[in-house]
């Protein structure tokens, strides 16, 4: 079953209040805290469903904490949504390459907020079209969320599982970056065509200490397709 507990971590109350507000109407459980330190004990207490953090934090800054809990096995595939009042594409990219999985800028709809927090819960869940998917090196077990390189476990976020599930399933086909938003992200869903580019990294550098990033080819000028013909 998904877990639909959100944990909210922001230091102004009235941001704070008006999404606890929005999560709670949407549905969703929600836990608040208002720094750092407290986001690491609530999810040690109770791993949430979804993060939504605020980058500016008053003790620890919201990308320290990202980076922390991918570091740590308990809690590499948490998803998380940034938080932010910071609008360069530079800081966006930035976060979304230290652990995030999507990123919001204040001010923020609360259509907008739901959306997001529903797209990523979505791409977070196991299973899949197809239960089981493989390839001369890899294996994809969507029941299990569990993927391997000649037998050995790699660990994936929610959005690179994802990702690797939709390119194995669709073998040598080139996707632009639109295209792969629409099938992985999900219509109506506001991510930009940027995002696919970092969690291609993020994908490639997981399947590299496999030596299997070669499987995600750059076709310039159109996009991306999954080739793995060696063997």
């Amino acid at each position: 079953m998904r877990n639909q507990h959100v944990l909210v971590v922001e230091d102004e109350a009235a941001v704070r209040d008006m999404i606890r507000f929005t999560v709670d109407r949407a549905g969703f459980g929600v836990e608040v805290v208002s720094c750092g330190e407290e986001a690491r004990l609530a999810v040690a207490d109770r791993r949430p469903g979804l993060v939504l953090l605020d980058w500016m934090l008053p003790d620890i800054s919201g990308l320290e904490l990202a980076r922390d809990w991918r570091s740590q096995d308990a809690t590499a595939e948490l998803p998380i949504i940034m938080v932010t009042a910071r609008t360069e594409a530079d800081d966006r990219v930035r976060g979304l390459e230290l652990g995030a999985d999507d990123y919001i800028t204040k001010p923020f709809s609360s259509a907008e907020l739901v959306a997001r927090v529903r797209a990523v819960l979505r791409r977070a869940l196991p299973g899949g079209e197809d239960a089981m998917l493989e390839s001369a090196s890899l294996s994809l077990d969507a029941a299990s969320q569990r993927v391997a390189a000649n037998g050995l476990a790699i660990d994936l976020g929610p959005t690179e599982f994802r990702l690797l599930q939709f390119f194995m399933g669709h073998p040598e086909r080139v996707y632009t970056r639109a295209q792969l938003l629409d099938r992985v992200w999900g219509q109506n869903v506001f991510v930009e065509e940027r995002t696919v580019d970092v969690h291609i990294r993020r994908l490639r550098k997981a399947l590299s200490a496999h030596r299997c990033d070669g499987v995600i080819e750059t076709v310039r000028g159109s996009g991306y397709r999954f080739s793995d013909t060696a063997g």
